[in-house]
């Protein structure tokens, strides 16, 4: 479990929606992020979820909710939040992410 001082933090929308997903989901299922190649800036955000949890992952605990991010996507995502919005483009996981120097319109890519 991370402490207060973690690189990466979760919000508690994000947390609480996190925790209604996984309740469809097997026993153990937590959420990854991660960073790849790709996307119309650069780089883009993948949301998945999963039952294995890597010893090098970093785990962020809030409210029941697990996230796992590995140390490559961690160096793009230090100091980041992620967080849940409900708006008129709809649900979605957004991440704030200070290390993106752009990103496209719908917020799902980014360049650094």
């Amino acid at each position: 479990m991370i402490s207060a001082t973690s690189p990466l933090t979760l919000s508690a929308a994000a947390a609480q929606r996190i925790v209604k997903v996984l309740t469809r989901e097997p026993e153990g299922a937590m959420l990854r992020v991660a960073v790849n190649g790709g996307g119309c800036s650069g780089f883009q955000y993948a949301f998945e979820i999963t039952q294995e949890k890597l010893t090098e992952d970093l785990v962020v605990v809030r409210d029941g909710a697990t996230l796992l991010v590995d140390p490559t996507s961690l160096e793009f995502l230090s100091g980041s939040e992620v967080d849940f919005v409900d708006d008129l483009m709809g649900q979605s996981f957004k991440i704030h992410n200070p290390n993106a120097t752009s990103s496209c319109g719908c917020g799902t890519s980014f360049s650094v």
